[in-house]
Formats: structure tokens, C-alpha cells, sequence
């Protein structure tokens, strides 16, 4: 909406100072500040508001220490998070970038769905929530979107390096005239519509999913829903088990969507692309505008949701948060470094379902369920241990920030 705007006063009436949005940097640190505000200044009221219709957490007794204290504790905090996110997007970021219409529909599919189940389990009073196979269709809804734009848009497009001859013309040390030729790679002027996508530690970091079908447009097509559809559920489904601690799924999401945003900028930039050998995506740098909110949006949040926490996010917020990790993952086509980057999502995720497994192997085969971890997800196993629950949260951010890191060098590293 700004964007548009300042652009119009630039052209029209050359006003000072008006350029500045033209520039992502600019947009980014607003998006941040402004984020941040959203969070810290509406975050109390919101709160209050919560807090006097009695939208509280229902809490299970598990047998954790300080568990049952917590019930009754404002939930459906998540809408904090996609306000304060939405809002700086509609005002600085650029409305007509196809990969930021995409961010604001996942970001708005996935909070209406976890607003569902946190409704569900508040007003109705139901513990189960939303049933998991409405769950489970919503995501596969928001893969079909994802895939299908990403597969047919023409706006969605990559540019490749090719290898070009230039004559280097130059006197040797004899006084005579060299002409040598040398094949220097540049950027393909022509867009490219491609299901390309990277693969992280091999030197040619580019892999084709038509190429497994033959390159027949419609398997591609239904081959590259199937991935949308695994991605945006198993990233989800992550981040909505990480959250189980005061801060936890905050904490870890913040470096996780800084190095999304570094990724987005670097595949954006046709000189830093080029520099680093990697896929050179045009107009996805529009998306570190994305990522800044989002990072302003999580730490805002953390003000009111550090131990010992004044509300939680409930699946309206760790839904959305792993979607939206999820599909800005496949728009800048760094869907295969998710397992890597999102470590934390996926180890608590692999923790429950080799939790229960096991336990029904075991019930099958010996009559009793025998369990591996003391409790699952894995964040509930360290609390059954005795650790306190900041010092698991600290140790889990501290590890998703070298699994980041890891991410990073992946750039560099094949």
C-alpha cells in the first residue's frame, strides 16, 4: 500500500525522500519496527481482552512440574502473531509480488485453520480440537495452492547461468598479440518456468522433479503437489509439537526464518546468486520483507510468552508459523534444506511417532506398551528428566541456531 504509494509521489512529483521504499532494506527494518509494536503495544490489551471473556487454556495433567499452574492461561495468542505480520506486509511490502500473495494466503489459510481448533477447544470445551482429518485437508488445500501456482504461474520463474565465450585480448611478454579464449558463466536473460529445486552438499546444487516423470507437465505437476502437500503438513505438524513449552516454538522459529530471509535475498540478487552459484530466482528478495515482520512479529510475541508465560499462541499461531516456514521454504525452492534448518520441528515430530510405535509394537507383541523416551514430544522427555523448563528452551534455541548456521554453509560446502 505504501510501497505504491511513495512510488507514485516519486514518479509524478518528485518528492524528497519518497525513493526510500523503493529499497528492501528500508521496507525490511520498518516491517520489524513496526511488527514489534503491533506485538508489544496491542499484546496487553489483547491479553485482557482474553483474560476477561476467559479464553484460557484447558491443560491435561501429565505429571510436569509446574503444568497444572498454567491452566486457565490466555490462548488463541497466535492472532497476535498474524496481525502484527499482515499488517507491516500490506503497508510496506509489495502487494502485486506473486510470492507475497502466496505468503499472505498460507498465513491467512493456516491461522483460520488453527483459529478453528483453538475455538473448538476454548468455547466448545472440546480438548481434541479440530478432528485431524479436517486438519490434515486444510494443509493438503494450501499444497494444492502452493503447488499449482508455483507449477503454472507464469509470474514464478528462475534464470539460469550460461556459459559464454569472451576473447581476452592482451600482449605477452615477447611484444606479441594473444587472443584467448575464456568461457565465462553469466545469468540467462531469458526467465525459465522450472519444478527445479536445491539440493544442499552436491556441486551441480539443482535437481528437476520432472525429470523423475519424464518431463510429462501434468505427473510434474501432480509429482510437485504431492511434495507441497508433504512439506507444508510435515513442517506444520513440526512446529505445532514444538509448542509445548513457555517460549519454545518462539524461540526456535526466529533464526529459522532470519536465515530463510538471508536465503531469499541471496536467490533474489542476480550478483550474489551468481557469485555463490546458486539458482537465481527474480523477485524473491521481496520476501526478506516477509521474513523481517514475521522476525519482528515472533520477538514481539516473546514479550508477553517467556517463561512463566501471559498467553500462549495456541494452534492459531504454531500452525501458521510452520506453514509459513513451509511454503517460504518452496517459493525460493530451499525446500530439501528443511530438514536441516527446521531440526527441532523434526526431531519432535520423528520423537512422537517413534513414541508411539513403539508403544504399540511392544503392547502388540509383549501385551504391555513399553515406551523409548520417558514422554513425547521430545522437549517433555528433558522435563521428565528434571530439567527446568527455561534451560530446555535456552538448549533448544542454542541448537537451532548451529542447525541454521549448518544451513547457511550449505551455500559453500558441496
Amino acid at each position: 500500500m505504501l510501497y505504491s504509494l511513495f512510488q507514485l509521489l516519486d514518479k509524478r512529483f518528485d518528492l524528497p525522500g519518497a525513493g526510500v521504499f523503493q529499497y528492501i532494506s528500508f521496507r525490511s527494518v520498518v516491517a520489524v519496527i513496526l511488527a514489534l509494536l503491533i506485538t508489544i503495544l496491542f499484546g496487553r490489551r489483547i491479553i485482557r481482552f482474553l483474560q476477561r471473556h476467559q479464553i484460557g487454556e484447558e491443560i491435561r495433567d501429565l505429571g510436569l512440574e509446574g503444568q497444572l499452574s498454567k491452566r486457565g492461561t490466555p490462548t488463541m495468542g497466535g492472532l497476535i502473531i498474524l496481525l502484527a505480520v499482515l499488517v507491516p506486509i500490506l503497508l510496506v511490502g509489495r502487494l502485486d509480488n506473486i510470492y507475497v500473495q502466496l505468503m499472505i494466503i498460507s498465513t491467512i489459510w493456516l491461522g483460520v485453520l488453527g483459529g478453528l481448533d483453538d475455538y473448538i477447544k476454548t468455547f466448545r470445551h472440546n480438548k481434541d480440537g479440530l478432528k485431524g482429518k479436517f486438519k490434515i485437508v486444510g494443509q493438503v488445500g494450501l499444497g494444492i495452492i502452493v503447488g499449482t501456482v508455483m507449477c503454472f504461474s507464469q509470474e514464478v520463474v528462475i534464470r539460469e547461468k550460461i556459459s559464454t565465450p569472451v576473447e581476452k585480448v592482451y600482449v605477452n611478454t615477447s611484444g606479441q598479440t594473444v587472443v584467448e579464449r575464456i568461457d565465462t558463466a553469466v545469468m540467462d536473460p531469458t526467465p525459465q518456468k522450472t519444478t527445479k529445486t536445491t539440493i544442499p552438499f552436491i556441486k551441480d546444487n539443482e535437481f528437476d522433479y520432472g525429470w523423475l516423470v519424464g518431463g510429462n507437465e501434468l505427473l510434474t505437476w501432480l509429482l510437485y503437489i504431492a511434495v507441497a502437500i508433504f512439506v507444508v503438513t510435515a513442517v506444520s505438524n513440526g512446529a505445532n509439537l514444538t509448542d509445548g513449552l513457555d517460549g519454545l516454538l518462539t524461540t526456535v522459529s526466529v533464526p529459522i526464518m532470519l536465515v530463510l530471509g538471508a536465503l531469499a535475498y541471496l536467490s533474489g540478487h542476480i550478483i550474489y546468486a551468481n557469485y555463490l552459484n546458486i539458482m537465481y530466482i527474480p523477485e524473491s528478495a521481496e520476501l526478506v520483507v516477509y521474513a523481517a515482520a514475521m522476525c519482528g512479529a515472533l520477538l514481539g510475541f516473546l514479550w508477553y510468552n517467556s517463561f512463566p508465560a501471559q498467553i500462549f499462541m495456541g494452534d492459531t499461531g504454531s500452525l501458521s508459523i510452520g506453514g509459513i516456514v513451509a511454503v517460504f521454504a518452496l517459493c525460493i525452492r530451499k525446500e530439501l534444506l528443511l530438514p536441516l534448518l527446521c531440526g527441532i520441528f523434526l526431531a519432535e515430530a520423528v520423537s512422537v511417532m517413534v513414541q508411539v510405535s513403539y508403544f504399540k509394537y511392544t503392547k502388540k507383541k509383549y501385551g504391555e506398551g513399553r515406551r523409548i523416551l520417558l514422554m513425547a514430544p521430545l522437549h517433555h522427555h528433558f522435563q521428565k528428566k528434571g530439567l527446568f523448563e527455561t534451560k530446555i528452551v535456552m538448549r533448544f534455541f542454542i541448537i537451532s541456531i548451529l542447525l541454521c548456521a549448518m544451513t547457511l554453509v550449505t551455500l559453500k560446502i558441496r
